[in-house]
């Protein structure tokens, strides 16, 4: 573990023990609480670890917890499977993060996105810079090719682009939803020197990113609807998907679909028309 992910791990594991109610894990009342949820004692006793050893852990010492030990964190800090994983991950149990293949897709890559036709897709690198998009997400999110490719990064759009604020349907909950799986996402990379710019940039020019990233919460991707408002065809209800191609796994492809024969899936080919 490199020392970002130790002190990482630390500040990600006191976040989760401070939101166990210690009713939730059996313990007795014992009196008035000066901090709430658990106290270190009581994670190392349930999970089966000595104190001092849990307290050199969240003080994002060198040490290196085994696999059984992370579990059994994970149980006690009652952690989701997203946040699970997490740990899995900054601790070295959950396999390596994949390469980053730089800004180029690779054209058989963009060729699926181009046969995708009406529903809007983009190609996302590790650090979630849009690589690459096909036609009918360039006409979804207008001017997209004209944004300085410095700053043409999923998250820094998301949290600083008005448009692209404007085009999503509960800004609130998706921006916090694409920050939760974006942290999960990278933190084992955190001391990525791109990451540390983006997150720094974002820290800088956005008091949502700066509130939702202190909170150390992580989420995993799921498909699911999504509702956007776009300026010209008006709400669109599009599932969420997201697939990494086996020959290029660094690169994430994101494409919406709408239910066929749906107002949205009309809307779409209407965007998609020679007008558009």
């Amino acid at each position: 573990m490199s020392a970002t992910a130790r002190r990482e791990l630390a500040e990600f594991l006191r976040s989760r023990r401070d939101q166990v109610d210690p009713r939730d894990s059996g313990l007795p009342p014992g009196g008035p609480r000066r901090t709430p949820g658990l106290r270190r004692e009581e994670v190392a006793l349930l999970s089966g670890v000595s104190s001092t050893w849990y307290t050199w852990l969240e003080q994002g010492r060198d040490i290196h917890p085994s696999r059984q030990v992370v579990d059994a964190l994970a149980r006690t800090l009652r952690m989701s499977p997203a946040e699970h994983g997490y740990v899995l991950r900054l601790t070295g149990h959950g396999g390596p993060a994949p390469a980053d293949p730089g800004q180029e897709v690779p054209g058989h890559v963009q060729r699926l996105l181009d046969a995708l036709g009406p529903s809007p897709a983009y190609a996302l690198t590790a650090d979630w810079s849009i690589a690459g998009w096909n036609r009918a997400y360039e006409l979804f999110y207008p001017g997209v090719a004209a944004v300085p490719v410095a700053e043409r990064n999923l998250l820094w759009l998301v949290f600083t682009h008005p448009a692209v604020r404007a085009l999503l349907g509960d800004w609130d909950t998706d921006s916090r939803r694409f920050l939760t799986q974006f942290r999960a996402e990278v933190g084992p990379r955190l001391a990525d020197p791109v990451v540390v710019d983006l997150v720094a940039r974002l820290e800088a020019a956005s008091p949502h990113f700066r509130a939702g990233w202190a909170s150390h919460d992580v989420d995993r991707f799921s498909s699911a609807e999504r509702r956007f408002e776009h300026p010209r065809v008006g709400t669109l209800l599009l599932e969420h998907h997201q697939l990494t191609p086996a020959d290029a796994p660094g690169l994430q492809l994101v494409v919406y679909t709408a239910a066929t024969g749906s107002e949205s899936a009309e809307r779409l080919l209407r965007l998609a028309g020679p007008a558009g």
